[in-house]
C-alpha cells in the first residue's frame, strides 16, 4: 500500500524562481506566485507546512492589465478613526508603489493564518531588473 508521506518543517528543500512580468497579465503572474509560494508544485505538497519557495518578481511596473482596471479599481485603506477611509486606484498604485500591489493581490491568494503570513514573507518584489537576490539564485536552501 503506497501512503503519501507528510513532510515535516524541516525537511523542506527551498528553491529560489525569478519571475520576469513585463508583458504578462497581472492576475496570471499571481497565480502562478501563489502556487510556487505556497508549495503545490512540488510532491511533497503538504498544507499544514510552508514547503513553498522563494519567488523573485522582476519588472513589477512592467506588468500588463486587462479592461479599464487601470481606472475602475479600487483599493481601500483605513485607519480605524471615523472618516479616514482612503482609495487609490489601480493604475496609482502601480506607478507608485508595484510591490505592495503584487503583494496585496498574492495575500488574497494565500491562507489567512500564520502559515500564510510566513509564505508572504518569501515574496520579493522588484519594480527594475536588478534584485539583490543573485546569489541564491539556482540555490535550493
Amino acid at each position: 500500500m503506497n501512503l503519501t508521506r507528510a513532510i515535516k518543517a524541516n525537511e523542506v528543500v527551498r528553491e529560489w524562481h525569478v519571475i520576469d512580468a513585463s508583458g504578462k497579465k497581472f492576475g496570471r503572474v499571481l497565480t502562478e506566485v501563489a502556487t510556487l509560494l505556497r508549495g503545490k508544485h512540488k510532491p511533497s505538497y503538504t498544507p499544514n507546512v510552508d514547503c513553498g519557495d522563494y519567488v523573485v518578481i522582476i519588472n513589477a511596473d512592467k506588468v500588463e492589465v486587462t479592461g479599464t482596471k487601470l481606472d475602475t479599481k479600487l483599493y481601500h485603506t483605513h485607519s480605524g478613526y471615523f472618516g479616514s477611509t482612503k482609495s487609490k486606484k489601480f493604475g496609482e498604485l502601480l506607478e507608485e508603489n508595484p510591490a505592495k500591489l503584487f503583494k496585496l493581490g498574492a495575500r488574497g491568494m494565500l491562507p489567512k493564518s500564520n502559515l500564510g503570513k510566513e509564505m508572504l514573507k518569501k515574496l520579493k518584489v522588484y519594480a527594475g531588473e536588478e534584485h539583490p537576490h543573485t546569489a541564491q539564485i539556482g540555490k535550493g536552501k
